[in-house]
């Protein structure tokens, strides 16, 4: 391979107390309802973010095959996970919120009061007159409805999986250089500094901030691309108080977003890449790592500010479990999407009912 691949965010690992608790409510307002692997293991591998030591846990991932990218729902077993100090503010460093993708921005915000769902605030439209709403869900999670242009199918969903995040930071200018050069967030939609209407109502969202809406200029490529699709990334500086670290003094793990994952092909060069630029791997895998149903590699990184941002090469997914039916991508040419009627095989692992 002469440079990597990024087919996209493969997925949001978010911390919680009750793993199967969590997927019904997500599956049932976010689509997430296809089951690509379910593990209950002990996470050897994370010992710089599970104090020194190996932490069970389980841990489900689950996508929306409208396209976004999935959920990895993940629970401690054996510890009782950990809430942040004080409720995360915007601008706190660290994963503040993630973006949920749909057609129709305004559909969904009246069907979600209609549910009586906990909306924070009201619809509102971003600087570049983009309609979007945010969200809490019962365990304190907030995320952003966005609109998105980029779909997989359309399966009568109101929404996608994943479409991003807005990312609290320290230095935008520092932080803007490594989502641009390493993930490929080259593309600035607006960049302003002033207090935001639009983010008024959210905890903190009075103060002034500077804030840069990023998108990639390259389409995503790969296996899976065209089911993770095309991202943005918003990152916010508070100018007038001192961000805390959402993270800090907790484990990975723990109660909230704990990292955003994108899934790529070659490591090897990700890694080369990641070391010149001063971010260096923290954990990796080095070689295939079975995690379940499918098997891959994977690493972490950290951005300017500590957060987490993970890496996996998938090696193996499950296409038809009942059947023995897997997919071994290892010998396929890196930046070429897998066949439609493949990628829609994937929904044979639908889950209807979650007990």
């Amino acid at each position: 391979m002469k440079e990597k691949v990024i087919s996209g965010i493969q997925q949001v690992g978010i911390g919680v107390t009750d793993v199967y608790e969590a997927w019904r409510w997500y599956k049932e307002y976010f689509g997430v309802d296809i089951k690509m692997f379910e593990e209950e293991a002990v996470a050897k591998l994370m010992l710089p973010y599970t104090g020194g030591q190996p932490r069970a846990r389980h841990a489900i991932l689950a996508l929306n095959m409208q396209g976004g990218g999935g959920f990895e729902i993940w629970q401690y077993k054996g510890r009782t996970p950990e809430a942040p100090k004080s409720e995360p503010q915007v601008g706190d460093l660290g994963i503040f919120s993630v973006k949920i993708k749909t057609r129709n921005v305004e559909n969904v915000y009246h069907y979600y009061r209609s549910k009586g769902l906990d909306i924070i605030g009201k619809l509102q439209k971003n600087p570049a007159g983009e309609p979007h709403f945010f969200i809490r869900d019962p365990f304190g999670n907030i995320f952003q409805v966005v609109s998105s242009f980029n779909w997989f199918l359309n399966n009568k969903s109101l929404t996608g999986a994943a479409y991003g995040a807005i990312i609290g930071v320290s230095d935008i200018e520092k932080s803007s250089t490594f989502y641009g050069q390493i993930l490929g967030y080259d593309k600035i939609i607006y960049d302003i500094t002033s207090s935001s209407e639009d983010l008024k109502d959210l905890p903190g969202g009075r103060h002034k901030i500077r804030r840069m809406l990023l998108h990639h200029s390259r389409p995503r490529a790969g296996a899976f691309s065209p089911i993770f699709g095309s991202s943005e990334l918003e990152l916010v500086q508070v100018l007038d108080r001192s961000p805390q670290s959402i993270f800090e003094g907790r484990y990975w793990g723990d109660l909230g977003f704990i990292h955003i994952c994108f899934d790529i092909r070659g490591m090897d060069l990700l890694r080369k890449e990641c070391a010149n630029k001063g971010f260096p791997f923290t954990v990796d895998t080095g070689a295939s790592f079975d995690m379940g149903e499918a098997s891959g590699a994977f690493a972490y990184t950290e951005d300017p500010d500590g957060t987490l941002i993970e890496f996996v090469e998938t090696h193996k997914i499950p296409i038809l479990k009942k059947l023995g039916w897997y997919l071994n991508l290892r010998n396929r040419q890196p930046e070429k999407p897998l066949p439609r009627w493949l990628l829609k095989a994937v929904s044979f692992n639908r889950v209807r009912k979650i007990e």
